[in-house]
């Protein structure tokens, strides 16, 4: 008997199908939406140092992303993870003239 991971309810009913064919379940109760023993890839600290190696390279994600068997929306959202990280504004110092 499926129960639902939020509330534990039983009433859980079938609710179509996700990207990869697996069956998609709805709770009468709270309304989440759970795929049964759904299996979540991991991704290593070995994998995203390859991965930040490779972004200062200039590689096209796609390349990335099937290099190093991640998908292209968690490539990309990691991306832009890590470029809010970094500070934007730039140091200038000006020189005097004729120095």
């Amino acid at each position: 008997m499926l129960h639902c991971p939020s509330c534990q309810s039983i009433k859980v009913v079938k609710n179509g199908r996700i990207h990869n064919g697996k069956q998609n379940h709805k709770c009468r109760d709270c309304g989440r939406q759970f795929v049964a023993n759904s299996q979540q890839k991991i991704i290593s600290q070995s994998t995203k140092n390859l991965i930040d190696k490779l972004l200062l390279e200039k590689i096209p994600l796609a390349g990335i992303a099937r290099v190093c068997d991640v998908s292209e929306p968690w490539l990309q959202n990691y991306v832009n993870r890590k470029y809010a990280s970094v500070p934007q504004e730039v140091q200038v110092t000006s020189k005097k003239k004729g120095a």
